[in-house]
């Protein structure tokens, strides 16, 4: 046999090898959660909250990946974290699979305490079965955050944490005084807020630090370019993941854990975000 027709032969072979070792990694990259750490650092911060963990679980969409999403669970248990902010889109409106968040809700509180706002999903199903859902969380004990704001202590300091509704929940947008009046102080604050393309307001309203997702990595990344779309942000979304700063505030953007109604991430594997605090004076 010459050799042309050996690579006739086995040039087609090798495609398929390559292109089933493609779809192979691909699909694997959907589910391997990875764990994401960042350091925050403000002058601003008292130094009590020195070393303070913050695990951001975004976008969850009620997925699954595992029996009782025992691995998320882990790396969580593994932080250590002194709280857990879930940052909107916990529940997945086109299927809510309200047993599952609940079960994972109540194993998390075993590891610390968390706090919950609304995204766009939450806003996207029925009223009467939005309130249920939030009253069985609450029951659980997750403090949910609808324009409130609470205070946490360490030693004999204390910050706040505040957190907003989806701008789709009774069509509420907060303005910069807006959320500069319901953070109530001068001293260190946090906000969860569901969306990052309004980052600017949010550091106009002196914020510290926000807490955000929705963009789901930009669902495709690209090497040198990230992510090419974001709701909200459409193509090459400014705010994709990662911690950005503009004037004196920042904002952590986690590439979220489920998946939005595009099916399939790629090379954008789900995260689990840790933030531990600092203060730049130490």
């Amino acid at each position: 046999m010459s050799t042309k027709k050996k690579l006739l032969i086995i040039l087609p072979c090798v495609v398929v090898l390559l292109a089933a070792a493609f779809a192979a990694w691909v699909l694997w990259a959907n589910t391997a959660l990875v764990r994401t750490d960042y350091t925050v650092a403000s002058e601003r911060l008292p130094r009590e909250f020195d070393g303070f963990v913050i695990a951001q679980v975004a976008d969850l969409h009620n997925a699954e990946y595992d029996e009782g999403n025992q691995k998320l669970l882990s790396m969580l248990q593994d932080a250590k974290p002194d709280i857990i902010v879930l940052t909107g889109d916990t529940i997945d409106a086109r299927n809510p699979n309200v047993p599952v968040v609940l079960d994972f809700l109540q194993k998390a509180m075993q590891i610390a305490p968390c706090y919950f706002v609304t995204g766009n999903h939450e806003c996207a199903l029925n009223r009467m079965e939005y309130y249920e859902i939030e009253a069985q969380m609450r029951e659980i004990g997750v403090d949910i955050l609808r324009a409130e704001a609470v205070k946490l202590e360490r030693g004999d300091a204390s910050i706040t944490l505040l957190g907003v509704d989806d701008e789709n929940f009774e069509g509420t947008l907060y303005s910069s005084a807006q959320l500069r009046e319901l953070a109530g102080t001068d001293g260190y604050t946090i906000l969860l807020s569901h969306r990052p393309e309004y980052f600017w307001r949010y550091a106009e309203a002196q914020i510290d630090l926000t807490f955000s997702g929705h963009a789901h990595g930009g669902q495709v990344r690209l090497p040198l370019i990230g992510g090419l779309y974001a709701p909200g942000q459409g193509v090459l979304p400014e705010y994709d993941c990662g911690v950005y700063t503009y004037q004196n505030s920042s904002m952590v953007v986690s590439r979220g854990i489920g998946k939005s109604s595009f099916p399939l991430r790629f090379n954008n594997r789900p995260e689990l975000v840790i933030v531990t605090l600092t203060s730049q004076d130490n």
